[in-house]
């Protein structure tokens, strides 16, 4: 079968692989669609483990399913997580799934950029989900980063009376702003150094954007009334965001970090002012059964409108394009890989 496999983000190859073999436990599946993720193209995160095929917000349809597996069956249309908790440890009965070891260290294989994956036995048992047939295997790609963003928001505690400050209008910040919108929140007001996207925000539900070069605290603060913002989510791992988020916070406000900065810097954190302040400092990390089932419905009613943000649709021969339209945006939102085209 045909593989992109990835190397680093300007250079992404085609290659063949052997079809993978499955036990009488686990699930093979075609991969109709396969969204690229922000996390995909940070080079610092990914290139450690280069060379892989990356991939990991899929949907598709079980092609073959072991002797032994109960309740799937071949011609279903699924969507699969890459990364699934034991829903038994000390993590897990405390709500926090996605920090369970288990979780760090399942995964399908090869990859999303592929023709076909191997579903191993865990992932069968708890993270296989039916995409209801009013979802299409394009849609079904936010599955993943919507559960993630579910996730954000209920951490952060996001209510219809707070003003909302998203740093970056990549797919995530968008997604945080149609999710908030949804909500019912105030005031959404949502940043990006990139023209094309701050119109995306504001389409998707953001009353007003800033040009992050700008002084994003006092212009916050001038559509606010003079109060800075109740929640901060920072959607950018960029330095000068970060720094942005910690200026723009209001009095017992909350900062989410959503996205990561490179490992070595130093978030500069004015503890002090924070005490007094009595700010929360918070972060998630990944979507847990129950946020990837909040997501299901949310794009089944058509709550969020997902297949909007796709900008581009590629072949798997395509995904090195798609790797440089996602590392480097300019009119792009969403990029899915499609590898059955």
């Amino acid at each position: 079968m045909r593989v992109a496999m990835y190397y680093n983000n300007n250079d992404i190859r085609i290659e063949e692989m052997p079809e993978p073999e499955i036990s009488s436990r686990e699930l093979l599946v075609r991969v109709h669609a396969s969204g690229i993720c922000g996390s995909d193209v940070m080079e610092w995160y990914r290139i450690k483990k280069a060379p892989r095929v990356l991939g990991h917000e899929i949907a598709g349809e079980i092609v073959q399913a072991g002797k032994d597996v109960k309740g799937w069956k071949v011609g279903d249309r699924v969507f699969v997580s890459h990364h699934v908790p034991c829903n038994k440890c000390h993590y897990c009965k405390s709500g926090h799934h996605t920090v369970c070891e288990t979780l760090r260290r399942t995964n399908f294989f090869p990859g999303g950029f592929s023709e076909l994956i191997r579903v191993p036995e865990i992932n069968v048992k708890h993270g296989v989900y039916r995409i209801p047939e009013q979802v299409s295997f394009e849609e079904g790609v936010f599955i993943e980063p919507l559960a993630c963003v579910v996730r954000g928001q209920r951490i952060a505690n996001i209510q219809p009376q707070q003003s909302v400050l998203v740093l970056g209008s990549g797919i995530t910040g968008l997604l945080h702003v149609q999710l908030a919108s949804l909500k019912g929140v105030n005031l959404i007001v949502s940043t990006d150094v990139n023209e094309f996207r701050l119109k995306a925000a504001q389409h998707f539900g953001a009353n007003a954007t800033i040009h992050a070069t700008e002084d994003v605290p006092s212009r916050f603060s001038h559509l606010n009334k003079g109060r800075l913002a109740d929640v901060v989510i920072v959607c950018t791992g960029a330095k000068a965001a970060i720094e942005q988020a910690l200026s723009s916070v209001d009095r017992g406000g909350t900062i989410l970090f959503f996205a990561p900065a490179e490992p070595e810097y130093k978030v500069p954190l004015p503890l002090a002012k924070f005490w007094k302040d009595e700010i929360t400092v918070t972060t998630s990390y990944g979507g847990s059964p129950s946020d990837i089932m909040e997501a299901i419905e949310l794009i089944k009613s058509r709550r969020m409108r997902v297949r909007e943000m796709i900008t581009h649709r590629l072949s798997l021969e395509e995904t090195g394009l798609g790797f440089k339209l996602a590392a480097n945006p300019k009119e792009s939102i969403k990029v899915v890989i499609e590898p059955q085209r």
